[in-house]
């Protein structure tokens, strides 16, 4: 079983933090890309969470950020926002999801989890920057920096 991953890929990326309950909250990360949008940033979030995750109670709060940087691994210019979403009172803190489709992904599993917040550790390429905004208890203190 593959463990969930937590990157951002290509020029148009929708990435999601997901996260349900009050403080102390839980999140896990989603992300996907896209080059063109036939529907509105929410929507394409809300997809790609489902398609990555599985969760399909997931609801847009708001947009908390949109960050250009270019792409750790390529270094292609990339324009990322990310949205902080609401997850239902019910939803697992654990869970195993396989892929539907005929991408890359199809017939994987992955196990996904919500994590408390703050992080332990920082997401891949900082994906956890942003969680600040939403909350300030939700920044992910790292050794060295406190």
């Amino acid at each position: 079983m593959a463990s969930f991953r937590a990157s951002t890929v290509n020029s148009c990326s929708s990435s999601a933090r997901s996260g349900k309950g009050s403080p102390p909250s839980k999140t896990p990360s989603a992300a996907g890309f896209c080059t063109a949008l036939p529907q509105g940033m929410e929507e394409a979030v809300l997809r790609e969470v489902a398609e990555e995750t599985g969760l399909l109670t997931a609801a847009v709060v708001r947009k908390v950020a949109v960050e250009d940087k270019h792409h750790s691994d390529t270094g292609q210019p990339r324009r990322t926002s990310f949205f902080f979403l609401q997850a239902s009172a019910d939803t697992s803190d654990a869970w195993d999801h396989q892929v539907n489709g005929d991408g890359d992904d199809a017939g994987l599993t992955f196990a996904g989890r919500l994590l408390p917040l703050p992080l332990e550790q920082p997401l891949a390429d900082d994906q956890d920057a942003w969680l600040g905004h939403i909350d300030p208890r939700w920044t992910t203190v790292t050794v060295g920096s406190q």
